[in-house]
């Protein structure tokens, strides 16, 4: 039995990972897919103050309370900054990182040093694309009611997590076994960047003939690679 957390990525939450855990706890693994705070079932919750360091907390929390060890850590689109915040706070209790499509920031870079186009919704506290813009281009490729469920599914995401510099002094010096996927299909965050990562870490390298969400689209693809099989 392995550990795995699951850490999803903007305007998403833990549901996203419905398929993948479900194939994963099937297969006898203990797995963990929380929701981040302030999205999803927990958007009642934004507020200022809300960004990658803090998310990180919670999951190195997560792993600390829960008692996880060796664990894997997968990390989505935004998700792989929380991931590796999180793995330079616990990196005792972290096994193998695997980033999933997933932005890969270096200490002091944002998000919108990366994804520069405007969000169509931005508050003091949040961000989030339209509904028009999710079924368009964020889903694009999915099945029409698969898309259908995952846009009426997303909320807004906290404000500082795309504004506020990422701080990971020590994650990129580290040495990690990591796997890195390179979802071709997808717009965001695109082969260049995705590449930069996994020379960084010096990671498996993974390619899907899918979009940005293959949580979705090719589960029992993106299973194979977290169980490395």
């Amino acid at each position: 039995m392995t550990d795995i957390v699951l850490i999803h990525g903007a305007y998403q939450g833990g549901w996203i990972w419905g398929p993948v855990a479900e194939r994963l706890r099937a297969a006898g693994h203990r797995v963990f897919a929380p929701t981040l705070d302030g999205c999803a079932e927990r958007k009642h919750q934004i507020r200022a103050g809300i960004d990658t360091e803090s998310h990180g907390e919670e999951i190195a929390n997560l792993l600390y309370f829960e008692n996880l060890e060796d664990t894997v850590l997968v990390g989505a689109s935004s998700g792989g900054m929380v991931m590796a915040a999180a793995a330079e706070r616990a990196q005792d209790r972290v096994g193998r990182v695997v980033y999933a499509d997933a932005l890969a920031l270096m200490d002091g870079e944002r998000i919108r040093d990366v994804v520069k186009g405007p969000a169509a919704i931005e508050t003091d506290m949040a961000v989030g694309p339209s509904r028009e813009y999710a079924m368009e281009r964020l889903f694009a490729g999915l099945e029409p009611a698969q898309r259908d469920w995952a846009a009426d599914r997303m909320t807004l995401h906290p404000r500082d997590v795309f504004y506020k510099p990422v701080r990971l002094p020590s994650f990129w010096s580290g040495t990690w076994d990591a796997d890195v996927l390179y979802c071709a299909e997808a717009q965001n965050p695109g082969e260049p960047h995705i590449r930069r990562c996994r020379d960084a870490l010096d990671a498996r390298w993974h390619v899907l003939q899918t979009g940005h969400y293959p949580m979705l689209s090719t589960p029992d693809a993106l299973v194979d690679i977290i169980l490395r099989r």
